[in-house]
């Protein structure tokens, strides 16, 4: 059951003062399942997410990435050139209206590591940031069970994106499933639970 008071898909009343947390791969951009992306030019947006980063900036207080990238760990590639996606993402999204404030990013193979989702480490690396994050007026995005769990872990509400077929996240930890990042941010705006 929800920790969260709302019927099932049903999204909160986001007021000023709300952070987003969002998923990268698969969420922001296209994912390479079973494999990662190593380099710029193989970072490519999902249909819509450039507008709904433009829609949900308007929205939220903060916008923050939480991202797990194994490939740094495994030596696939250099965490410079992680910086080097991060940075032309960030570059593209300002360009079409949107902002995020940070990425964290979590190059560990541990899965024990503090900072690897579903462990709440950058969550927590996010609020030492910006003092004036509230894990109960956030909402986290993602499309792992991994992200789901984050977000419980940290006392969000949770929206699940079924972008991957492999992706069987526990019902008990998902509060709303949006076909995509647009999807969401539409619905957020249309219904008026914006305040």
């Amino acid at each position: 059951m929800s920790q969260h008071s709302l019927p099932l898909n049903q999204l909160p009343v986001v007021e000023s003062g709300w952070t987003l947390f969002l998923d990268r791969d698969g969420v922001i951009n296209e994912e390479v399942i079973g494999g990662y992306i190593l380099h710029r030019a193989e970072f490519r947006f999902r249909p819509g997410a450039e507008e709904a980063l433009k829609l949900l900036t308007g929205i939220f207080s903060r916008i923050l990435v939480v991202t797990n990238q194994r490939g740094v760990g495994k030596g696939l590639m250099t965490e410079e050139e992680l910086n080097k996606i991060h940075e032309h993402m960030l570059q593209k999204i300002e360009l079409e209206g949107g902002k995020i404030d940070r990425v964290y990013a979590c190059c560990a193979l541990d899965r024990k590591d503090v900072n690897r989702k579903p462990n709440r480490g950058m969550a927590i690396q996010a609020q030492q940031d910006f003092p004036e994050i509230d894990f109960t007026r956030s909402i986290m995005v993602g499309n792992m069970p991994s992200d789901m769990w984050f977000g419980r872990n940290i006392g969000a509400y949770t929206v699940y994106l079924p972008t991957r077929e492999d992706a069987f996240p526990d019902d008990s930890t998902v509060d709303a499933t949006y076909k995509d990042l647009l999807s969401f941010a539409q619905e957020l705006k249309r219904s008026h639970h914006v305040q």
